[in-house]
């Protein structure tokens, strides 16, 4: 037995050194695709698999339809056979690796819903052999991969470390981030056993800058919840801080930069209309779930998420009481709102904060149009809107509201046409007008 084991683990080592061993991605959106084509760079056979035909059959016809990955890079490696797309499972039962990059959102309860990550396990486990690396990369609570996945995977009579390579590692995608991009991401990595450990290690090595090992599977998913659960808790200090300086009439703005020269002991954390995207306004509630499971209260996440939470509606009152002080009511104004997507330049419409602003500007009475270049049009309780000129709607309107700070954006022509703006994003820092109110 010493002897197969020893074999099926220095196999699986060759193949990966030499690059020939075949790499499977599960879930095809803002993490697995950029994945999935680094390891193509790196001169992996790669095969996605997505449960959506259209995703699918975009990439095998060589389009790309996320905007960090070029559209040229998915064609070349479709043309010459490195990548390909499936909605078929069973190919798993032909992969060496397999990496696990699926949604983990919260139920309206703020508890995981782990269902994505389950269906993909099941697949997994249904066609797992002897040699596999299964590494799970969606954001989860600490403990999933050891408690959720390798009781499934066992069920094969498969031996973890031996015949078969279990890891987490944490997806540290930023998207729109020109600079630090999947490759050069320092990756880590965290196994069931240290042989599992060791090969996630040297399998990441091969496409990646950086890898950083960890003991446990628990570890690795410990770094991640952290990471963004710092995120939060600083965004929610600067948000409150925020509503402080307002009413002291003090501009937290000057306030944060004047700070940020401190050379050691600070780091800044702007303020905002909200948390957008993935992980940030998501994945702390994983570690406070699973904490009040073992009887701690996350009393910072709790909080930081009720402060962040309540940033739209703070935005909303903060139109209000700007349209009154220029002898507006808000029932019946134009409202333009400048940027849906979560953050500036990038075309990712998760937890925008920009949707709850329109609705509850919507529900207060307002007129609501928006400008953004990359989403052309959005659909909000049963109804849709599109895109409109920047121009023509920031002169037509009452208030034009700065939600995301695009680069694209005029901000000197929003300026001279606008008659009031909000600003939620410091946009127009270098700008002094009496039509500006900042947040």
């Amino acid at each position: 037995m010493e002897t197969l084991q020893g074999t099926t683990t220095e196999l699986m080592r060759e193949k990966i050194r030499s690059r020939t061993a075949k790499v499977g991605v599960i879930g095809l959106g803002y993490v697995g695709l950029p994945l999935a084509v680094e390891f193509a760079n790196a001169g992996f056979p790669v095969t996605g698999i997505d449960v959506q035909a259209a995703k699918v059959q975009g990439l095998n016809a060589g389009r790309s339809y996320i905007q960090d990955v070029a559209g040229d890079v998915i064609a070349k490696h479709v043309d010459c056979g490195r990548l390909r797309a499936t909605t078929d499972f069973s190919v798993i039962g032909e992969l060496d690796a397999i990496s696990i990059a699926v949604p983990t959102p919260l139920r309206k309860t703020k508890d995981p819903d782990m269902s994505f990550v389950v269906s993909a396990a099941e697949q997994v486990a249904r066609n797992i052999h002897p040699g596999l690396l299964v590494i799970l990369e969606s954001t989860t609570y600490p403990g999933t991969t050891e408690e959720l996945l390798l009781p499934m995977l066992e069920k094969s009579g498969l031996k973890i470390g031996e015949d078969f390579f279990l890891c987490f590692s944490p997806e540290r995608v930023d998207p729109g981030n020109a600079r630090y991009q999947t490759r050069n991401i320092p990756k880590v990595v965290g196994g069931i056993t240290p042989a599992c450990t060791e090969m996630g290690a040297l399998f990441y090595a091969q496409a990646l800058e950086r890898v950083v090992p960890v003991s446990t599977t628990s570890v690795a998913e410990m770094v991640k919840v952290l990471e963004n659960t710092f995120r939060m808790i600083n965004i929610g200090l600067a948000n409150e801080i925020a509503v402080m300086c307002e009413h002291m009439g003090i501009n937290v703005w000057e306030v944060i930069d004047a700070a940020a020269t401190k050379p050691f002991g600070f780091m800044p954390f702007y303020p905002g209309p909200g948390l957008g995207g993935h992980c940030i306004p998501i994945d702390p509630f994983y570690l406070s779930w699973k904490s009040r499971q073992a009887g701690v209260e996350a009393r910072f996440i709790e909080l930081a998420g009720q402060i962040n939470g309540q940033m739209p509606r703070h935005v909303v009152d903060r139109v209000q009481t700007a349209l009154n002080n220029h002898g507006k009511p808000l029932m019946g104004s134009r409202v333009h709102i400048l940027g849906v997507a979560y953050k500036g330049d990038i075309d990712d419409l998760r937890e925008s904060p920009a949707l709850d602003i329109i609705l509850l500007l919507e529900r207060r009475g307002a007129r609501v149009s928006y400008s953004d270049p990359h989403i052309p049009s959005v659909r909000l309780n049963g109804h849709g809107l599109n895109s409109e000129d920047p121009e023509k709607c920031a002169e037509a309107a009452d208030c034009v509201v700065i939600v995301t700070d695009h680069r694209a954006f005029d901000y000197a022509m929003v300026v001279e046409k606008a008659k009031l703006i909000l600003d939620t994003r410091n946009a127009l820092k270098s700008y002094r007008a009496p039509t500006i109110v900042r947040l």
